[in-house]
């Protein structure tokens, strides 16, 4: 545990604009189905197989890792069928498609000796079991890029973005904590992007949302264009297009 405490500077907790790789190797075709499992580095997020995660630690000195590994969990062959209720497979009522099912585990792993922590465990420091949470909770930036080409449709490049002006007003718009600037909201909030002004997005009919400050602030400035918050990944790549406050 001592180990794991003088290196809790390399561990971070992920943001919500991190991509977090946690279902295939970087570098081969590992996941946590295989023997070696899956190794996410807690400074970088990104994952490595068994082969490969020394050689992230010789280029990067990042020590601690995430290791998840799935088991196939053994089948009894004289478990009951049961009867399909749904003309459907692979879902509860319907035909089995059978599946294997895994059971996973996951533990805190120490480089370069390996040295392994179980998780969940109240003895490891609340930064790393926070961060571990988070990378468990989070959807697998795989699994976002799949989707995105499924869905990818031709970008349309707004008018008003070929001329976007933008004023140095003094706003630095910090990565996390995020409060709109005329009212105590913290969630539904837009970037502009002329001046930095963080603020809310429109009241829903039921009054729920945000209390239409960002609409407000373009009906005062004339400032068309706003993206937003938790939609902009770390490498600027949007999940979310700017929407014209038109």
């Amino acid at each position: 545990m001592e180990l794991l405490r003088a290196n809790l500077s390399r561990v971070r907790i992920p943001e919500p604009t991190n991509r977090i790789y946690k279902q295939e190797c970087c570098i081969s075709f590992d996941s946590p189905k295989s023997e070696g499992g899956l190794f996410i580095d807690m400074n970088t997020f990104i994952a490595f197989g068994k082969e490969c995660v020394g050689w992230n630690f010789e280029k990067t000195e990042n020590p601690v890792y995430l290791h998840i590994r799935q088991t196939k969990k053994p089948v009894s062959e004289d478990r009951p069928l049961k009867k399909p209720t749904l003309l459907a497979i692979g879902v509860d009522g319907g035909f089995d498609n059978n599946d294997p099912e895994y059971e996973e585990t996951q533990n805190i792993v120490i480089l370069p000796d390996y040295v392994t922590l179980p998780f969940p465990s109240v003895e490891l420091p609340e930064k790393v079991r926070l961060a571990v949470d988070a990378i468990l909770m989070a959807e697998g930036a795989e699994r976002k890029e799949q989707v995105a080409s499924w869905t990818a449709d031709k970008k349309q490049i707004s008018t008003y973005a070929m001329n976007l002006q933008q004023l140095d007003k003094g706003v630095i718009v910090p990565p996390s904590g995020w409060k709109c600037a005329k009212c105590d909201k913290t969630e539904n909030l837009w970037l502009n992007l002329t001046d930095g002004m963080i603020l809310c997005g429109r009241k829903n009919w039921d009054g729920s949302g945000g209390n239409n400050h960002a609409i407000e602030h373009y009906n005062e400035t004339g400032y068309p264009l706003a993206v937003k918050l938790g939609t902009v990944t770390s490498d600027l790549d949007a999940t979310g297009n700017a929407t014209m406050l038109l």
